[in-house]
């Protein structure tokens, strides 16, 4: 175990602030900085902030504890003394016999409610709403219920890195509805939103969701089992999905078998979107005089991936499956029927595609008797967007930019460079350095975060553990740090000992237009190297610091436009090689051209960084 304890006169020589404790994990950064950054520009304020407040004897127990491998043992005082962000362990769920109405409710366990509950209605108004990480926790949901009724009237709007999970909704319930009026809009990076088993061996019962994810950002949705063998059930979206980007969504094993006049309505899906990915396995199949209906898939998305695998197969006496607007978008991707329509039974079955128009377009093994295409257009060419084409309103206004753009004078929109990540500090190197990070343990990394099997907590530490073993791309060096150390160590391997430290100011201007004011390159403004790190969601601050080569940094102060008043301090970073982006990045769609052909800038968000070599020009 690394010793912080350090003799008081080895320390006396260093510049440590008279009110630090010497022997705290401060103290220690401040040192580790003189010793390591050599030369004499001032101490980052910024990373000094996000050093460990633990006190002297907290870190010594902590570290012991951790080297001991029984931190577990003391993980909400932990929390709560080293700043980290851990959920609460959620106290027993109960049942309950009498009806529910929760006007705000956030955070808390129902891993078994409303089960065989026999009539009523249980209603969450506003559950986890503007929540930045909920911990929610419906397991098992009105499942065996009788003429029960759930109502969601605002369920985890604006929230981020939201991982929800509904593993039993309503299976085996007999009659009652299941609504859920607004599900999930305008959140950032979902993570993970889950149905395991929704409305399995259902019996006349309603399930809809008036809204669901719409506006959402990153992420994936998944229906894993969804309304198989129902009886006359009836589940419908009337908008899923609408005005996302980048989402992913799996709908794997769906209505199969479903039989008794079973309905399953999507009344727009997917539409005005960018970038969607989309899985339907096993949809549909052995179904029974039901229909299955899209009355708008896709409209106006730009380049989405489309896989129906194994789709209203085997389906039998009168079943209706029917796209009235399938696709009619822009798209570069391929859109794929594996086995569409195959070994259907019985004369009277209608597989429709009223107006079909996606590009790249390729059916596989679908039936060829039976299948009706009113309009279908396959292999249209596709269109490429231009600057200032609809395609940018999926792109932050201000997101990217030229270089020329940052002059004196220039009025610009400036995007969110809000920090949306809960507050955290790094851990002192004495206690990360004997935590585990990597897959192969994540079975201690759950027992040390209390993180239960597919929990929002696992879900954080596995995104997190993925990402930072991914392989570097092309020219990459990359490393993820868990403590101030071990970034000064990074920057310091890429760039030498020469180093400095740049961040915005602060959010200011985020989502308005500003006006750039002064501007200054660093080192002059000529070609150079950085390594920028991005903060990572984990229960410690972790930060991907990687290495950019070919790159130009500047400073910039950034002014309100109407009374020219200094409102920021920005950092914007122009990547000088684009050749290896994807020619369907962001950056392109925004600004035009493509991979190599020009140069791409941003700013530095609130709360990350880059690191330069020290400006010796001043």
């Amino acid at each position: 175990m690394q010793v912080e304890l350090e003799l008081a006169a080895g320390a006396a020589g260093h510049d440590v602030n008279a009110k630090e404790n010497p022997f705290t994990p401060k103290a220690y950064l401040m040192r580790y900085w003189d010793k390591t950054i050599h030369n004499s520009l001032p101490k980052s304020p910024f990373l000094l902030s996000k050093a460990s407040p633990l006190d002297a004897v907290d870190s010594s127990r902590f570290a012991k504890l951790a080297e001991q491998g029984t931190l577990s043992t003391a993980l909400p005082s932990f929390c709560s003394s080293a700043n980290l962000f851990c959920f609460p362990d959620l106290s027993p769920s109960s049942n309950h016999n009498t009806d529910s109405d929760f006007a705000v409710y956030n955070n808390k366990n129902f891993t078994n409610y409303g089960s065989g509950k026999v009539g009523g209605v249980d209603s969450f108004k506003n559950y986890s709403d503007g929540e930045p990480v909920p911990n929610l926790s419906f397991h098992r949901y009105s499942g065996e219920s009788t003429s029960h009724n759930d109502k969601f009237n605002s369920y985890s709007s604006q929230g981020q890195f939201i991982n929800q999970r509904f593993d039993k909704y309503g299976s085996s319930a007999t009659d009652g509805a299941g609504d859920f009026s607004t599900y999930n809009p305008d959140n950032n990076d979902l993570g993970l939103s889950q149905f395991a088993t929704y409305s399995n061996q259902g019996n006349r019962r309603a399930q809809s969701f008036s809204t669901y994810s719409n506006k959402g950002n990153a992420g994936k949705e998944s229906f894993s089992s969804y309304g198989n063998n129902g009886e006359g059930a009836r589940n419908e979206f009337k908008a899923y999905l609408h005005d996302t980007n980048a989402m992913e969504t799996h709908f794997k094993s769906y209505s199969e078998a479903a039989h008794g006049g079973a309905n399953d309505t999507f009344k727009s899906y997917g539409a005005d979107g960018a970038f969607p990915i989309e899985f339907f396995k096993s949809y549909g199949n052995g179904g029974n005089a039901g229909v299955e209906s899209f009355k708008e898939y896709n409209l106006n998305t730009f380049i989405a991936s489309d896989y129906f695998k194994t789709y209203a197969e085997n389906s039998k006496a009168s079943q209706k499956v029917n796209f009235a607007a399938y696709g009619t978008s822009i798209s570069a991707r391929p859109h794929d029927f594996t086995r569409y329509g195959q070994n259907v039974k019985g004369h009277q079955n209608q597989i429709d595609f009223k107006t079909y128009g996606s590009a790249y377009t390729k059916f596989k093994d679908y039936a060829k008797s039976g299948v009706t295409f009113a309009n279908y257009t396959e292999g249209t060419p596709v269109p490429k967007p231009s600057s200032g084409s609809s395609v940018n309103r999926w792109v932050e206004p201000g997101k990217f930019f030229r270089e020329s753009m940052l002059k004196n004078g220039t009025l610009m929109p400036m995007p969110d460079i809000r920090d949306r990540m809960p507050r955290r500090s790094f851990l002192p190197r004495s206690i990360v350095s004997n935590l585990p990070f990597t897959s192969s343990k994540l079975n201690q990394l759950k027992e040390i975060f209390h993180a239960s099997d597919n929990s929002t907590m696992e879900s954080i530490i596995k995104d997190a553990l993925s990402d930072c073993e991914r392989a570097p791309s092309k020219g990459e060096t990359k490393r993820c740090v868990g403590s101030a150390e071990d970034m000064i160590d990074f920057a310091t391997s890429v760039l030498g000992n020469n180093v400095a430290l740049h961040t915005t100011e602060n959010a200011k201007g985020s989502k308005q237009d500003i006006m750039i004011g002064m501007v200054k390159g660093i080192n002059g403004g000529e070609v150079t190297k950085s390594v920028s790190c991005h903060q990572s969601l984990y229960p410690y601050l972790l930060y991907y610091c990687h290495s950019v080569p070919e790159v130009r940094v500047y400073e910039a102060d950034i002014l309100e436009p109407k009374t020219m008043a200094k409102i920021n301090h920005g950092v914007a970073i122009c990547h000088l090689d684009t050749s290896s982006w994807s020619t369907t990045h962001g950056a392109f769609l925004t600004l035009g051209s493509s991979p190599g052909r020009i140069e791409v800038c941003h700013w530095i968000f609130e709360n990350d960084l880059t690191w330069t070599i020290a400006d010796v020009r001043g």
